[in-house]
């Protein structure tokens, strides 16, 4: 039930575990690792909220969050020829495809599929907009005077 977890994590009577779970059984210390880099990198590199500073705050009638972000390039031919990288990537990539499935399901996607999937389909059909957003759009253009516009909807 998300709505009862979502009042047991505000409540402080649940909490997420790292990737990896708990203890030394499922090496969750190593998600844990991973977890507190992500946060210092997202946060202390750039002096910026951190843990439960990031739930949100209220200005007004909003909640907005004060996260920070962290992007990384790495120039994969320092490491390995990207012809290397990519052949290795996509041998990783059809590798969890093609693993064992869950029972009831057909099929693994890998991260970033989905989404890839995803853009081929709105770039024939559009992008689907919902009817909140819809009537947002309609009372800006009214209020900004953009009457030149017409939206399909």
């Amino acid at each position: 039930d998300p709505q009862e977890t979502l009042k047991n994590l505000e409540d402080s009577t649940a909490a997420l575990l790292p990737l990896g779970g708990e203890g030394e059984n499922t090496s969750g210390y190593k998600g844990f690792g991973y977890a507190t880099l992500v946060e210092i990198l997202s946060s202390a590199l750039q002096n910026g909220i951190f843990l439960k500073d990031t739930a949100g705050v209220i200005e007004g009638d909003q909640k907005r969050l004060k996260v920070g972000h962290f992007f990384l390039a790495i120039n994969v031919n320092h490491f390995t020829p990207l012809k290397m990288f990519n052949r290795t990537t996509g041998t990783i990539m059809r590798t969890l495809r093609n693993s064992k499935k869950a029972p009831g399901k057909n099929r693994i996607y890998t991260a970033g599929e989905k989404e890839y999937y995803s853009e081929k389909v709105r770039k024939k059909q559009g992008i689907p907009i919902n009817k909140s957003l819809q009537e947002d759009i309609k009372t800006m253009q009214k209020e900004l005077g953009l009457f030149s516009y017409n939206f399909p909807f």
